[in-house]
């Protein structure tokens, strides 16, 4: 049986440098992707594993975190049973690849475990075993794409800075517009992000799209230092409600539909995204950026 993740600071600035040295050729320049929004309700989940999908048709072998740690729902949303989940993990019942189930396309499903308030209240260092898990999976993988729980809690934050690309979902609502300013402002100003992409989720046209970014995209540009980029705007389609009903993917129930033919366009500009050439792959930078601490917090210089 795995030990159970508990972690000393010590253990987990060890683990952190000790990446450099590992071997991970099953897992060399992968490409991970966080996709948040700042609240719920935008179609973040949905965005995640239709994208998933779709980039799994294009020959991606693709991972998806259920990174929602307390309400998961990517599993549900598919209608997979999952017999373990991350909470697994975190006991030591199990190991990171136990736990992955396979969803449509062949896609990896790493999934969460809903209503657990213990998982929503990770310790740092329980947060760092957990993260650490990932340096050593076995499972193959070209791209890894992290689920985010809505709102600016300490784990949206870690596995949004970690990430090298973040993707940041709105819709035509006040509400969206805000809460998504609001987690660009905190990523930016605290943890050194500076570039987003945005996807406008649930538009009437392209027009409306290009519309709600500008909204979002004139206040970032008064008060912060950023770059926001639109990368996608997926029509609202009521193929897609159709979809989730049946409890399937747009993108294989109806794959003509406007909101498919949107996605395969984001997979297809996510496969010319460049991968950083660090050693090791990008999966040891993703683990190493999690284990770190902030560099600032209420004023004070982190160790």
């Amino acid at each position: 049986m795995t030990q159970p993740m508990h972690l000393s600071k010590d253990m987990t600035r060890d683990q952190a440098s000790g990446l450099r040295m590992m071997n991970q050729p099953n897992n060399d320049k992968v490409k991970v992707i966080a996709v948040s929004g700042g609240k719920g309700g935008v179609g973040k989940t949905s965005v995640s594993i239709n994208t998933a999908v779709a980039l799994a048709e294009k020959g991606k072998r693709v991972l998806v975190l259920d990174a929602d740690l307390g309400l998961a729902n990517v599993d549900v949303m598919l209608g997979i049973r999952a017999e373990k989940n991350l909470s697994h993990v975190l006991s030591g019942d199990a190991e990171l690849d136990d736990i992955i189930v396979r969803g449509p396309k062949g896609i990896g499903i790493v999934p969460a475990t809903s209503g657990s308030q213990a998982m929503v209240e990770l310790s740092p260092a329980q947060h760092a075993g957990l993260i650490r898990a990932f340096s050593e999976m076995r499972t193959q993988f070209d791209i890894l794409i992290v689920d985010t729980a809505a709102g600016i809690s300490d784990m949206v934050l870690s596995f949004s800075r970690a990430s090298q690309d973040v993707l940041i979902v709105v819709c035509d609502e006040p509400t969206s517009i805000t809460d998504a300013y609001a987690l660009i402002k905190i990523l930016s100003r605290e943890h050194g992000v500076f570039h987003f992409k945005i996807v406008a989720n649930m538009v009437r046209s392209l027009r409306e799209g290009m519309e709600l970014f500008a909204k979002l995209s004139k206040v970032t540009d008064r008060f912060l230092d950023v770059a926001l980029e639109l990368v996608a705007t997926i029509p609202f389609d009521e193929n897609l409600r159709k979809a989730v009903r049946k409890q399937k993917l747009v993108v294989e129930a109806y794959p003509k539909s406007p909101s498919a033919i949107a996605y395969h366009g984001l997979a297809n500009k996510i496969m010319t995204w460049p991968v950083p050439q660090q050693p090791g792959g990008h999966l040891e930078f993703f683990v190493e950026r999690l284990v770190q601490r902030k560099p600032i917090q209420e004023g004070r210089t982190s160790e």
